[in-house]
Order: C-alpha cells, then structure tokens, then sequence
C-alpha cells in the first residue's frame, strides 16, 4: 500500500513538475522596472519584428500598433495556451463582437458580464482594431517555450506567430 501510495506521488509530481514548466510565461511587469521597450508592428497575418531575444528575467514594454486591415492580437504565451485560448476566440466571432476590421466594445462589455473570457481582459494579451495602438508590460522570468502569436480565427493557424528566444 505504502509502495502504490509512493509510486503515485513520484508519478504527480513528475506531471507537475512537467506542467508547471510548459505554463511558465512570466507575469504582468512592473512599468517602473521596464529594462527596455520594443516596437512591434501588426501587419495582416505576420508581426514586425517576427522574432524577439529576451534576457531572461528582463521586464519589456512592447508598444503595440495595428497598421493592417484587419484585427489583431498580440498574445505572449506558449503553444499549449494559445490552442486554448482560440476557442474563445471563435466564440467572440460567433457572439458578433469580433468582426474582421472592428471589435464591438459594447457587445463585448455586456457578454463580459456573464461570461469572462468574452471580455477579452488578460494581462498577457492585447487585441487591436485597425489603426489601434496599444502596450504590455511583461516580465520574463521563469519563463520558457513561449510564442507571440494572433489567436483570431485563422490567423495564428495562417502563421502569424513571432519566436522568443529566451537566454
């Protein structure tokens, strides 16, 4: 019994362990602790930089500009996160409060009531009109195997996704 008992509990914490690490992107950042700002331009279905070199544990400004003709998302995280954050996604095209050049604000404030993910407020991620601009301060620490990537429908799958190296 004590043996089973053991043998699982090696097994849990081996899958935590394993877990744990493939969720590890890092946190919101502090604006005050910015060690440097990155400008990134979203053109339809690909970013400018498409790659970014990140020490880890440095905390970054990315300054975010739409300058296509579609919307767009800037999302920090990993393969595994975004595949699960595309439903929602789709779910916000469904709902009509993302259409391909407009995001329905009002529409997404009261969804947002009654269902989170509808209000699209994470703290890893920006979504932008057309024209818009906007920012994330995001610190890279205990942070591995991570991406930014457009979740709207169809775009991350087309390729828009930009490589973070992490050293």
């Amino acid at each position: 019994m004590i043996k089973k008992f053991l043998v699982i509990a090696i097994i849990l914490i081996s899958f935590k362990s394993y877990a744990d690490k493939n969720m590890m992107i890092g946190s919101l950042g502090k604006p005050e602790e910015v060690n440097r700002v990155i400008k990134v331009i979203m053109h339809d279905n690909y970013y400018e930089p498409n790659s970014f070199n990140i020490k880890s544990g440095e905390t970054i400004k990315f300054e975010v500009v739409n300058a296509g003709e579609l919307v767009h998302e800037f999302n920090i995280a990993n393969a595994m996160m975004h595949k699960k954050h595309q439903p929602e996604m789709e779910k916000m095209v469904e709902n009509e409060i993302l259409l391909a050049d407009s995001i329905d604000k009002e529409k997404m404030t009261k969804m947002a009531k009654m269902d989170k993910s509808m209000g699209h407020s994470h703290s890893n991620s920006v979504l932008l009109e057309p024209n818009e601009r906007g920012h994330i301060v995001w610190k890279f620490e205990n942070a591995m195997n991570i991406e930014i990537a457009c979740n709207v429908p169809g775009h991350y799958q087309v390729g828009m996704i930009a490589k973070v190296d992490i050293k």
